[in-house]
């Protein structure tokens, strides 16, 4: 139950940090490389990165909103060993002005995140984002983007 909770934990602080702009603590909920993939989203390939080249990435874009809000619910956990899979629900929310559109952006769908247990700590080592639904301006993407 300990691991369970510790599980869930990292993968929630990941959306608490992102959206409280906390770029510091984002880094440590992460392993030393992190496979990301939100190619259900953006198509591409999934990228494997650092959690400072993470916290850069996510920093520019998310930090260019007004506001966000990441739910993470229904976790299932599986544990072996020193290795962990945490598959959630979650509803993204985006929010930034468009003076041609809708100021909100929410996206859904499930998430898949692979831990491992490092130094006593659950890191998380990959993020599938699978996106299933998405309501508003989606073109916020693209203004956020822009506003790096």
């Amino acid at each position: 139950m300990e691991d369970r909770l510790a599980i869930i934990e990292a993968c929630t602080r990941m959306a608490w940090h992102a959206d409280q702009r906390e770029w510091d603590r984002l880094a440590e909920v992460f392993a030393d490389s992190v496979t990301l993939d939100y190619t259900s989203l953006n198509g591409g390939e999934p990228a494997v990165l650092t959690p400072e080249q993470i916290v850069e990435a996510w920093s520019g874009l998310l930090g260019a909103f007004d506001a966000t809000q990441h739910l993470i619910t229904n976790h299932l956990v599986t544990v072996d060993g020193d290795t962990a899979v945490c598959t959630a629900a979650f509803q993204a929310t985006h929010r930034l002005t468009d003076p041609f559109g809708s100021s909100l952006w929410t996206l859904g769908g499930n998430y898949r995140f692979v831990l491992v247990r490092t130094g006593g700590a659950w890191k998380i080592a990959a993020v599938v984002m699978t996106a299933t639904w998405g309501d508003g301006n989606r073109n916020l993407m693209s203004l956020a983007a822009g506003q790096r």
